[in-house]
Parts: structure tokens; C-alpha cells; sequence
């Protein structure tokens, strides 16, 4: 009487003695590429929610700027105003305006450095996992 061979792709309740060194290659070969799958679909997902946010984030700050920029338009006018009661109004203007330069260019310089510092948006959670199951997988080969 021959038994029926059980499915190596079953729930797993199988136990892993019964079965042949075929059936556990091929049980071996499902649950890697499952394991893959599952490993990069969590990626994908973790990727994608974190480009959701940087994107509504840029554009509400974005949207920030422009206001900050027109705000920032009218004191520089003010000052060129104010300034203009005591000297030349020509004058008044290139002052403000060296001043505006040289406080914009410290800025760029140092939001440069600060953006050369960043992380790149790798997804962490699921790296952090991959790194488990190789860990996992390299205590039970020992």
C-alpha cells in the first residue's frame, strides 16, 4: 500500500523527518521565494508611505516659502525706505542689498552642507528585517 505524498507546499503542519530531501528542497525553495516577495513588498510599501509624506511635506512648505519670500520682499523694502531718509535712495538700496546677499549666500552654504549630511530614504524597517531572516538563516546552518 503505498501512502500518498504530501504536498511540500502544505500549511506547514507537516513534520520535516517525514518528508524526503526532495520535498524538503522544494518546501525550502517556496518558502525562500516567499520569504523574498513578502521582503520586498514590505519595501515597496515602506518606501512609498515615506515618498507619500516628503511629498505633501515639501508642498506645504513650499507653499510656506512662497509666503515667507513676499513677507521678507516687503521688509526689504521697508528698510531700503527707511534708509533712504538719510542717505541717497540709490545708496539705501545697494546697502540692503549687499546685506541680503551676503546673508543668503551663508544660508546656501549651509544648507548645502546640511544636505550633503542626509540620509538617503532607505526603507529601515525592512532592511532591519532582511537582516533577521539572514541571521536566522545563518544560526540554523550552523
Amino acid at each position: 500500500m503505498n501512502q500518498p505524498v504530501p504536498d511540500p507546499r502544505s500549511t506547514g503542519h507537516d513534520v520535516p523527518a517525514d518528508l524526503s530531501t526532495v520535498q524538503l528542497i522544494d518546501r525550502l525553495g517556496a518558502q525562500v521565494s516567499t520569504l523574498v516577495r513578502t521582503e520586498i513588498a514590505h519595501g515597496l510599501a515602506e518606501v512609498k508611505s515615506k515618498g507619500t509624506r516628503l511629498g505633501i511635506g515639501v508642498g506645504i512648505s513650499g507653499a510656506g516659502v512662497l509666503l515667507l519670500l513676499y513677507g521678507f520682499g516687503a521688509l526689504i523694502a521697508t528698510a531700503i525706505l527707511g534708509l533712504a531718509t538719510a542717505l541717497e535712495p540709490w545708496l539705501a538700496a545697494l546697502i540692503v542689498a549687499v546685506v541680503v546677499l551676503a546673508v543668503g549666500g551663508v544660508l546656501a552654504a549651509v544648507g548645502a552642507k546640511r544636505a550633503k549630511q542626509a540620509v538617503p530614504p532607505v526603507p529601515q524597517d525592512t532592511a532591519e528585517s532582511v537582516r533577521d531572516d539572514v541571521a536566522v538563516v545563518k544560526e540554523s546552518m550552523k
